[in-house]
């Protein structure tokens, strides 16, 4: 497992850099870069299970099962990916899903006067996802601070 490293300065108080970045409306259309129509299911306290899912219209949910192993608010959250989500069907257990189970996404906000610093840490296998990460991490924290700075 391969840690990918990322982060963005945003002329935004981290409060409202937290709230667009988690937000469910603003969520969706941030990482719309990663897969149109993304969307949680859940909600982001600690010990919580959240569904990343992909769009809704196909009637057949995919994505992610994850748990959120902390929350501090306005500072840092950690996401553990657990499982994937298939036709709906959650599945943590196949030889599949062990591949990469306990993989992480860290965010964490670092105030900078009335500016927010956000780093984002994710567990990849190397190959297809690592060069896809590598592309679109960067354009989805533009989307956010674009979402950010001129909500």
């Amino acid at each position: 497992m391969r840690k990918l490293h990322y982060s963005i300065v945003i002329n935004a108080p981290k409060e409202k850099v937290w709230d667009t970045m988690l937000g469910k409306d603003s969520y969706r259309q941030w990482t719309e870069v990663f897969s149109p129509g993304s969307h949680y299911i859940g909600d982001w306290s600690k010990g919580s299970k959240m569904l990343f899912l992909g769009p809704e219209e196909t009637g057949a949910m995919s994505g992610m099962v994850s748990l959120i192993r902390e929350n501090r608010p306005y500072e840092y959250i950690s996401i553990e990916h657990i499982g994937i989500v298939q036709n709906g069907k959650e599945d943590t257990s196949s030889e599949a899903v062990n591949e990469w189970a306990g993989a992480f996404e860290n965010y964490t906000f670092k105030e900078m006067g009335d500016r927010t610093e956000v780093l984002v840490d994710v567990d990849t296998a190397e190959g297809e996802y690592e060069e896809m990460f590598q592309t679109t991490w960067p354009k989805a924290l533009q989307k956010l601070k674009q979402l950010a700075e001129n909500a």
